[in-house]
């Protein structure tokens, strides 16, 4: 199955698409990861999207997809994929449907206040990256990560005026999307407002693996 997980930040699409990503057998895909790796890897497209970055520009929609169609023809694809963050503009969606790929669109509802409690309180470790909340999934020790023992801090993303900023991006921006792909019928809404472990049943229910 192949599945667009819409959603603001802090919506939970992240949690979910790693589970599912892990239950299904198939890629969690982002396109910021395959920026990353394309420019490790040296790859034509890598070198195109390196120089419109170093150039402070914007990777256009026409480059976005090529990257996107490129990744979607690897092996690991065959039986299904996650996309997680595109796409991000109806330019985008309009160009993905024009190759004819067959998508689930699963909508994460939830509400402002939620999304900047969970983010506003999210804690990640120096060390190992790991992510808590000091509201809904505090560690042990106030400060100390459970696992490593790394200090814990506050990106700068999870700031109060960066959450407003990127929440009115989304809402410009990537919120239309819902409209667009409701008319197509391609369209499931999912609480994410609640446990992540109550999402995914829920989803298992909507999504029965094969």
């Amino acid at each position: 199955m192949n599945f667009i997980f819409l959603g603001p930040p802090g919506a939970g699409k992240g949690t979910l698409a790693s589970q599912v990503a892990e239950e299904y057998k198939i890629p969690q895909i982002s396109t910021g990861d395959i920026f990353r790796e394309n420019i490790k890897n040296g790859t034509e497209l890598g070198k195109k999207v390196k120089a419109i970055m170093d150039a402070g520009g914007l990777v256009g929609d026409d480059v976005v997809l090529e990257i996107v169609e490129d990744r979607l023809k690897k092996d690991d694809c065959k039986n299904g994929f996650i996309l997680d963050g595109f796409p991000r503009t109806i330019p985008q969606a309009e160009a993905f449907e024009k190759l004819g790929i067959d998508v689930k669109v699963v909508n994460f509802e939830v509400d402002n206040d939620l999304i900047i409690a969970r983010l506003s309180n999210r804690r990640v470790c120096k060390n190992c990256k790991a992510n808590y909340n000091v509201k809904f999934l505090p560690p042990k020790v106030e400060g100390v990560c459970d696992k490593c023992g790394g200090g814990l801090f506050t990106r700068e993303d999870d700031k109060i005026e960066s959450i407003t900023h990127r929440l009115e991006v989304y809402r410009k921006e990537t919120e239309p999307l819902i409209g667009f792909y409701r008319k197509l019928n391609k369209m499931t809404d999912i609480d994410s407002a609640r446990d992540s472990q109550e999402v995914l049943v829920d989803f298992r229910k909507m999504f029965p693996a094969k």
